[in-house]
């Protein structure tokens, strides 16, 4: 078991050996969902859309519009970063 604590912002940090595991780096999102007295943070890397693709069966389509969104905005934010 790992532990963390909670900044005076609400923000965590996420043990290292969990973030290569699930392939967490700079920028990726992640689910917070509350379950009871529970938090349950789920990365939303690539993988997990793929994973996702055929729940609502639409053959990949709305998992390819998010990932093309997701990488318009991934590349907006690096611009952004770039310039500063």
């Amino acid at each position: 078991m790992h532990t963390t604590i909670v900044t005076i912002k609400g923000q965590i940090v996420i043990p290292s050996r969990i973030r290569r595991k699930l392939n967490i780096k700079k920028g990726t999102r992640l689910s917070i969902q509350e379950k009871g007295d529970q938090l349950i943070l789920q990365p939303l890397t690539e993988d997990y859309y793929e994973k996702m693709a055929g729940i609502l069966n639409t053959k990949g389509k709305g998992t390819r519009a998010i990932l093309e969104e997701r990488a318009k905005e991934k590349e907006l934010e690096d611009r952004k970063w770039s310039k500063s």
